[in-house]
């Protein structure tokens, strides 16, 4: 009997301890116990808050998913322009999102209305702000042509609602997309409860706006840092959390939550073309190199299925004279641009990628591709700031007062930041000391062209880094004027009147200068040759035209690959 006793004892021990074990195990390995600590994180009782359940990144309004890879940029076919600025390089992409279609006038003008609302134009301290982001309606005439029907409806009448906008120079683009990434946000936070319903729109104005940036670093700024008293607390009346059965608590969110999605933005050139080239379900090694001539499968612009055999597969110019085809059977159904969606998509699902209107993306033009320095995630453009800090340590917000108007080379007035912005200065020493991959805030012209690019670096002297013997401020190579372009100059006077100096220098060597950007694309001014998505070409960032539209894009976080990122989890 008692031996019976001790072997029950024993196993009883032993289950116990399998229990123990088990339940350790258990333990450590729960999404809400620290891998680190064992602290439970999310508990009742406060800590650490982080979203545990996170699957991957939600898509964003109007864009769809390209899941990254590498890929040979540049031309590969004959190069009959001889521009020898596209050479072949391979690269690699990481995944990111990029609008379905162009940008149209709808989206734009919807964008126009809400800074008519928070910006009224009848205010002289904001009519430049509207008047900023107003397309260049004018870039329809022709001297030699009548397209004022165009210049007058284009942009708002409805039956263009759906037609990529035009007119749009390379600084307003930006600004529609840090304009979307704002209000994209705030109706995230608004549906996740973390901002009063309709928010968004009730009492919005330029003393009470919402800014993403803002919101992370000083929440209790946002909407202007607009308080009052609840509950013996002092919160901002729309800046607070609600929860199911109506209660407030001032609890804010953070990145940590993943309700906050990365910013639109123009994708830069690497993206744009890898994405036009389509390349999500070829792995031919041909077409692996660099064989694919067109966001579409073939080496024509014409479809070779019987059902629609024949038919263009692109809006572009097919000839002199020739902007759409014989009337009563048009070759691609436009003689301007074409409503979006008109054409089949490319493999990622993106709508003309070739063709209707040519494209901005992020890029400062370059004729040369630096692929022995980088090939991840290429991009020429890199300007790094920071958030400026007020004495007492809190980030400096931008209020109506404050705002600072820019005048651009064509005489235009832009703001720098908008009211609820965090003001932005650069980078110094405190960020670059003793790095490695960076050394200073503008890296534009890292490599091509400025003195420490060139092999007898040492023979420059340094008061001339950023001079030439004519007082420009281009920057300068050892063989001579490297990027020698023009340098007009606008100011204002105490009475606000434009002032124009022309630069009539007989010295300039080219038109290429740090507020170049690069374009992709064919339009519907263009030949079939331009289809290419390795065509590349430039034109001013503060200028506009009849052809050049854009669309935005969205960076990736996490998983590169959606399937993958859902097996894993």
């Amino acid at each position: 009997m008692n031996m019976k006793k001790v072997v029950a004892f024993k196993i009883l021990s032993v289950l116990a301890l399998i229990l123990a074990t088990t339940s350790c195990k258990k333990s450590s390995s729960s999404k809400n116990s620290s891998r680190a600590t064992g602290w439970q994180i999310n508990s009742r009782e406060g800590g650490f808050q982080y979203n545990t359940n996170f699957q991957e990144q939600e898509t964003s309004p109007g864009l769809v998913f390209v899941e990254g890879g590498t890929f040979t940029k540049g031309r590969v076919q004959d190069d009959v322009m001889h521009d020898w600025n596209n050479s072949p390089n391979q690269q690699h992409v990481q995944s990111f999102y990029m609008d379905e279609t162009e940008v149209t006038n709808a989206m734009y003008m919807e964008y126009l209305d809400w800074i008519k609302r928070v910006y009224p134009p009848s205010d002289d301290n904001f009519r430049a702000i509207y008047n900023g982001a107003l397309p260049d309606t004018l870039v329809w005439r022709n001297r030699l042509g009548f397209n004022e029907v165009m210049t007058e409806n284009y942009l708002r009448h409805p039956g263009y609602g759906e037609y990529p906008v035009v007119g749009v120079s390379w600084i307003q683009a930006v600004e529609f997309a840090n304009w979307r990434s704002d209000r994209v946000n705030e109706y995230n936070l608004e549906r996740a409860g973390y901002l009063k319903r309709d928010s968004k729109i009730t009492d919005v104005n330029a003393e009470s706006n919402f800014n993403t940036d803002t919101y992370i670093n000083a929440p209790t700024l946002t909407y202007g840092g607009n308080e009052e008293i609840i509950n013996n607390e002092r919160r901002s009346r729309r800046n607070v959390r609600v929860d199911a059965e109506g209660n407030e608590s001032n609890i804010y969110a953070t990145r940590e939550t993943g309700i906050i999605s990365p910013k639109y933005r123009l994708p830069t050139e690497t993206e744009w073309e890898y994405a036009a080239l389509g390349l999500s379900e070829i792995r031919s090694y041909n077409l692996y190199r660099g064989r694919k001539k067109y966001p579409w499968d073939g080496q024509y612009t014409r479809a070779g299925k019987r059902k629609v055999r024949g038919d263009q597969l692109a809006n572009f110019k097919q000839g002199k004279g020739d902007y759409g085809g014989i009337a009563g059977w048009s070759d691609d159904g436009a003689d301007i641009t074409n409503k979006v969606k008109s054409y089949d998509p490319n493999d990622h699902g993106l709508y003309d990628m070739a063709g209707n209107v040519a494209e901005w993306v992020a890029d400062v033009y370059r004729p040369i591709i630096d692929d022995g320095f980088n090939d991840f995630n290429y991009y020429r453009g890199n300007v790094y700031t920071k958030n400026a800090l007020n004495e007492d340590g809190t980030v400096k917000v931008v209020t109506p007062q404050d705002i600072i108007y820019d005048t651009l080379p064509n005489g235009k007035l832009i703001a720098r930041d908008l009211p609820g912005e965090i003001v932005q200065v650069p980078v110094d020493e405190n960020e670059t000391y003793l790095r490695t991959n960076f050394d200073k805030s503008d890296e534009i012209n890292f490599r091509d062209g400025d003195k420490r690019s060139s092999r007898y670096f040492e023979s420059f002297n340094d008061n001339d880094d950023n001079e030439f013997e004519d007082g420009s401020d281009n920057k300068k190579s050892a063989t001579g004027k490297m990027y020698n372009s023009p340098k007009h100059k606008v100011s204002r006077d105490s009475s606000g009147n434009v002032i124009r100096e022309y630069d009539k220098a007989n010295t300039r060597t080219s038109l290429i200068n740090d507020e170049v950007r690069v374009y992709k694309g064919g339009s519907w001014k263009d030949r079939e040759y331009w289809l290419d998505p390795a065509q590349r070409r430039y034109f001013p960032q503060d200028m506009a035209t009849d052809y050049i539209g854009f669309r935005c894009a969205m960076s990736r976080v996490g998983s590169k690959s959606k399937e993958r990122g859902k097996r894993k989890n």
